[in-house]
């Protein structure tokens, strides 16, 4: 029986270079934009000049690929946070969505779809059919649905789960599939991926994972070191095996096992 590898996996590191850039950006669904529907009052008549500081940031911020920064400027964020909390929808954090889950910060999300977006066959074909463990409310399957040419993603709380689907539901979406089920086990009928990210950090990369990752994707996911430090991973799966690089310090919520 196979054991579940652990973190850090012992595998070669290449270093940050690795997570070189492409040199064009990929033919991929960016192209589309999702429905637009009329913004809360919190936010005025119009939430697209809001987007674009946030854009803007993310280009200061390092963010570089051009169908990323389209894809956040094209997703409304605040249509993914409770109502109380739409005056922060783009600001550079992570904000509460029920059920001790959070939405990620957006240059997260940015950063994570970029790192995405350099993998080999990414590069070479765009970015193909990608799993995401971890729907909480939505907004990075979203913004995915623009990257990818099909997006499965996985939501182990049914509440969650839900309020995705009611989130998602005003984009009509129909690359976006969303899956109620224990993320740890991935989605094998979908498989195999060209790239996987997790919204959710564990001490181990799951093994059914890796072995539903495509050779030529990338895995991206958060993982906790010795003391419970996490960082960002990213697993390549090349011909010849996994190879990982670990990068930055991030915080996400713990990765479980099971539905709820």
């Amino acid at each position: 029986m196979q054991r579940r590898p652990g973190f850090p996996a012992k595998l070669p590191v290449s270093g940050n270079a690795a997570m070189g850039k492409p040199a064009v950006a990929p033919s991929s669904p960016a192209q589309r934009k999702p429905a637009v529907a009329a913004a809360p009052a919190g936010l005025g008549l119009d939430s697209s000049a809001v987007r674009a500081r946030m854009v803007q940031k993310l280009a200061a911020g390092g963010i570089t690929l051009a169908p990323v920064l389209q894809a956040m400027g094209a997703v409304e964020r605040h249509r993914f946070v409770d109502s109380a909390l739409v005056n922060q929808a783009y600001e550079d954090t992570s904000l509460p969505i029920g059920l001790g889950q959070t939405i990620s910060k957006p240059s997260v999300v940015a950063r994570m779809c970029e790192l995405l977006l350099g993998a080999e066959s990414a590069r070479h074909g765009g970015l193909g059919r990608v799993l995401e463990i971890g729907t909480g409310c939505g907004y990075q399957a979203a913004v995915l649905s623009l990257l990818a040419r099909e997006v499965y993603t996985l939501e182990r709380l049914r509440g969650l789960h839900d309020k995705a689907r009611d989130n998602l539901r005003p984009f009509r979406l129909a690359n976006v599939h969303l899956l109620f089920g224990d993320g740890m086990l991935g989605y094998a009928k979908g498989a195999p991926y060209a790239a996987i990210i997790a919204a959710a950090g564990g001490d181990a990369v799951p093994l059914a994972w890796c072995d539903q990752l495509a050779v030529g994707g990338r895995l991206v996911a958060p993982m906790a070191l010795t003391g419970g430090q996490q960082m960002l991973l990213v697993i390549d799966k090349t011909p010849h095996g996994l190879k990982q690089n670990v990068l930055e310090p991030v915080h996400f919520v713990p990765l479980k096992s099971g539905i709820a």
